[in-house]
């Protein structure tokens, strides 16, 4: 692409208005794709250039999704980027537009490339960010499933603890409890343990899973003291903080 810069006087009065001017203008020329010489579009003056032009549809496939945008004629493939990010939610950087099976650079003009009023552009999602988004719900899909599995976990462990306060209810009253009903509750509850340390968590999920774990381990050393008691009645007022307010400070 060539360009050249010009300097043309222009003087005398101005239509309709009486005013002398005289002053001197750099016009700067480029010879675009196919001869044409063309007037260089300055800095800053493209999107007022491009808005001032003539509006075309654009007929854009994405997927299995078609989107129908306007835009001005002279508008570059970057600006289209910007109107497709509010149509999609992809941001331009991670867009790639193919015309006619090529990819096009943000810089070059829509018109310069063949487009025309209801063309059809692909558009593409740059596959490393596509990759990012898939990590990234894969990620999120982890967290909920950790807080559910805990969640899962403290319903049991809840259910467990009212057998506990039964048992300690049993024990004040002096009722005698066999062994066996220790050993059951206190594999249950091991159960649980094997459940939180199988559990995959991260960030604040992890920490849900720390309480319930300190948790469950209250329980279960509330349980060898219950058992304790239970075997010697004479040692009642030993260790005799309730089930309950021991573990109140983990809910």
């Amino acid at each position: 692409m060539k360009r050249s810069s010009t300097t043309s006087k222009k003087g005398g009065v101005v239509e309709n208005t009486g005013y002398i001017y005289n002053e001197e203008v750099s016009i700067d020329w480029e010879l675009r794709p196919g001869g044409m010489l063309v007037q260089k579009r300055g800095v800053g003056s493209g999107s007022a250039a491009a808005t001032s032009g003539p509006m075309i549809k654009i007929k854009v496939s994405h997927g299995s999704y078609h989107h129908d945008v306007t835009v001005p004629a002279q508008s570059t493939f970057g600006d289209l980027k910007k109107v497709l990010a509010l149509e999609t939610g992809l941001e331009p950087k991670v867009q790639r537009l193919l015309l006619r099976g090529k990819e096009k650079d943000d810089e070059e003009c829509l018109h310069i490339a063949g487009i025309k009023d209801m063309s059809k552009v692909i558009l593409l999602e740059d596959p490393a960010s596509k990759e990012r988004k898939l990590e990234e719900m894969k990620r999120n899909q982890g967290i909920l499933k950790a807080y559910e599995d805990v969640a899962k976990v403290r319903a049991e462990v809840d259910k467990l603890s009212d057998k506990v306060v039964a048992l300690e209810t049993a024990v004040h009253n002096g009722t005698k409890v066999t062994d066996k009903e220790y050993v059951i509750l206190t594999e249950l509850f091991m159960v649980q343990l094997l459940k939180l340390d199988a559990i995959e968590a991260d960030g604040e999920a992890k920490v849900q899973r720390r309480i319930e774990v300190r948790r469950v381990q209250s329980f279960l050393d509330a349980l060898d003291n219950l058992k304790a008691r239970n075997s010697n009645p004479f040692s009642h007022s030993i260790n005799a903080v309730s089930v309950t307010s021991k573990c109140e400070t983990f809910d």
